[in-house]
């Protein structure tokens, strides 16, 4: 497992608060996606610009990278009844497969769920029986159906919702506005969200101009959006993801190194999964492992020469990693800025790209 990256910090989470007007929240995406407002921070110049997330192609020079995470997310909120007498409503979320039909998930309500228990989806279609209880009252359990129905996530695609987060109150008008339009490793609980914003036609122009594109694979869990509620941030713990770097993308971002282009990170996520898999001298290794690697200020950046990011929840771990690569008082600057100008913030909101 990659570890957490360790440095010597006396920052606290409170250092990384600032006030959202809720009406900020983004409830929808844009239409078209690529209409999404766009904060240009360049960290040279600790300058704030204010475009149109499709001018992102102006920032990019032929022999860059833009390194993306294709994970997709999947239906993973499904409701059913527990097996036996009573029939008591379950709702389970899907937070990380353990094996082929052996998943971790979380459980509402769970005091009934005891090891051995059945619960029943979709009249039938799906059942899953409890193993074990571990860490955070999670529970590990075995689905079981019938294979000529399909695999399990062509069963969620039929019965189950998509895991939005709590602060998204809306119902959304379809699943394709909650993934990215180049989505493909099924297995995320939450969408790579930067990614958001491109739309099939922009990733064109991008690889039109000289720009390569490196997809890898990192699926987002539950721990995205896990308040960090330690004084001292250096005491939070993150929950470990699985990612994965083919050696041809491992390949194309060495390339581009070696040739003086830039890394252009799409996502936090693309970000800690090149941090993930890199070594000491920037050089990306192929590779298939979890990582609980936590970001925050004080952190050397081995791979990422710049990031695309969304505006992310106060006291979040994506706001300190963002902190960590532009600088915490430039970061909490552009934030109130973004906040100022009446930025579209989370999941479904606007972009910077940090320079």
């Amino acid at each position: 497992m990659i570890k957490n990256n360790l440095v010597n910090t006396n920052l606290k989470t409170s250092d990384f608060y600032y006030d959202l007007p809720k009406e900020l929240i983004a409830q929808h995406p844009c239409e078209p996606r690529d209409s999404a407002r766009l904060l240009v921070a360049d960290r040279s110049k600790k300058s704030i610009e204010h475009r149109i997330f499709r001018d992102i192609t102006e920032y990019f020079r032929p022999g860059d990278v833009l390194v993306i995470n294709d994970s997709k997310v999947i239906p993973a909120r499904i409701y059913g009844v527990k097996a036996g007498e009573g029939s008591a409503a379950v709702e389970f979320l899907l937070l990380r497969q353990k094996s082929l039909d052996t998943w971790e998930v979380l459980v509402k309500p769970g005091k009934r769920l005891k090891p051995g228990a059945k619960v029943i989806f979709g009249n039938g279609l799906l059942s899953a029986t409890i193993d074990e209880i571990v860490e955070d009252g999670n529970r590990i359990v075995t689905f079981e159906y019938d294979k000529k129905n399909g695999n399990l996530f062509s069963i969620l695609d039929e019965i189950g919702h998509m895991p939005l987060p709590p602060y998204i109150t809306e119902e959304i008008r379809d699943n394709s506005e909650y993934q990215t339009v180049y989505a493909n490793e099924e297995g995320s609980s939450a969408a790579p969200t930067a990614g958001l914003h491109f739309t099939d036609e922009l990733l064109q122009k991008v690889k039109d101009m000289g720009v390569s594109i490196a997809p890898v694979m990192l699926h987002v869990g539950l721990g995205t959006f896990r308040p960090v509620k330690a004084e001292n941030i250096k005491d939070h713990i993150m929950h470990s993801e699985f990612f994965s770097v083919s050696q041809s993308s491992a390949d194309i971002i060495n390339n581009c190194r070696k040739n003086g282009g830039r890394i252009i990170c799409c996502g936090t996520t693309s970000c800690r999964t090149l941090e993930s898999c890199s070594d000491e001298n920037g050089i990306v290794h192929a590779m298939c492992d979890d990582t609980g690697i936590f970001i925050y200020p004080g952190y050397k950046f081995k791979a990422t020469d710049a990031l695309i990011t969304n505006f992310h929840l106060p006291e979040s771990t994506l706001i300190m990693l963002v902190s960590a690569f532009a600088g915490s008082e430039y970061v909490m600057n552009i934030y109130k800025t973004a906040v100022q100008e009446k930025y579209r913030f989370f999941s479904f909101g606007d972009a910077m790209i940090i320079l």
